[in-house]
């Protein structure tokens, strides 16, 4: 079964006045402001996105834009937005779904039509329109909504410095990254979850958020996280970052309070020099490259657990650690990755 839990409808008139015309089922009211601070059409018009997606309250929301070209059944309507909310993570499916939706609303000018169309995906998971093509959400396997962005992008971009984002992530830090543009801070982001393959959680992932109490407040809830900021005003918010990426300038800096959980070893640079090296080969697919550092994860987790059964309670301690003598640097991440994936005795 298809998992969207509503679809919201705004226009934005000739008097530029935003409308909520229509919600099915109905959304909260905090939802719903953040939904209307997403949604380009209250800003003037001046950032015009066609489509964005985040999360907020562990709802994904799907905003789909379109600028009304006359004459249509829409009378006096210039852009309307299409809000698909669900519970999954997969911007191509829902991407699909919301322009079948608004193709269907500009021929319509009403939204039963749509209604029908969308009641139609959630109770068959088809959707069958004359001239807009059929969506059949069978074709949008969540495994492909994963793999889409491009490891090695990150890659050629951070080089070596990958291995700050990939420790980052094994230990459940919050990770907060800045672009002005909003599309490139989702295509970014979103490709981040993959690098720790072996948890396959997207649920971290929050790639557009304001700087909003409700939405601060929400983003506090989760332990570690990746966060994606289009205002600048984040990179002084040192309450929300163990580690900040700033796009633009292609630089990543770890803050004071998370140096000590981060510090880098010889094993790092090891990690780093496989990502690197995986990333670069042109024979290789960006599955290719996440399987390999899947690969090498894999390794250090199962070296962990054998740690962690050699001890009582299959629980590691810092004195069991010690006593094995890794390099500092080691010794220090794998206290904390044991206790990421909870097999530190507390």
């Amino acid at each position: 079964t298809a998992a969207v839990i509503g679809c919201e409808l705004r226009k934005k008139d000739v008097n530029g006045d935003t409308l909520w015309v229509w919600c099915y089922p109905s959304v909260g009211d905090e939802l719903r402001e953040v939904l209307l601070s997403k949604c380009c059409l209250t800003h003037d018009g001046r950032d015009f996105h066609t489509f964005v997606f985040g999360q907020f309250s562990r709802t994904w929301y799907y905003i789909t834009t379109m600028e009304v070209q006359e004459p249509t059944a829409l009378n006096k309507v210039t852009h309307f937005s299409v809000v698909v909310t669900a519970k999954d993570f997969n911007p191509e499916k829902y991407a699909a779904l919301s322009r079948i939706l608004c193709r269907m609303y500009v021929k319509h000018g009403s939204p039963v039509k749509m209604m029908e169309a969308y009641i139609t995906v959630l109770t068959k998971g088809i959707c069958q329109s004359d001239e807009n093509g059929s969506f059949l959400i069978k074709d949008y396997d969540v495994r492909k909504a994963y793999l889409a962005g491009s490891v090695k992008d990150v890659v050629s971009q951070f080089g070596m410095e990958t291995i700050i984002l990939y420790t980052a992530l094994m230990l459940k830090k919050r990770i907060v990254v800045h672009h002005p543009r909003i599309e490139a801070l989702l295509e970014f982001t979103r490709v981040l979850p993959a690098l720790v393959w072996h948890r396959k959680d997207w649920s971290i992932l929050h790639p557009y958020v304001h700087l909003s109490d409700a939405e601060l407040e929400d983003l506090k809830k989760c332990p570690g996280y990746i966060a994606g900021f289009v205002n600048p005003e984040v990179s002084n918010r040192m309450d929300l970052f163990d580690v900040f990426v700033n796009l633009p300038d292609s630089t990543i800096t770890v803050s004071q309070s998370a140096k000590e959980a981060m510090a880098m070893g010889k094993l790092h640079k090891d990690i780093g020099q496989l990502i690197v090296q995986s990333a670069e080969d042109a024979e290789k697919s960006d599955s290719q490259v996440i399987k390999d550092i899947s690969v090498k994860t894999k390794e250090i987790l199962a070296n962990l657990v054998a740690l962690a059964d050699e001890c009582e309670d299959s629980k590691i301690t810092l004195e069991g650690l010690k006593q094995r003598h890794f390099p500092p640097a080691t010794e220090n991440f794998l206290f904390h990755l044991a206790a990421a994936e909870q097999l530190l005795r507390i």
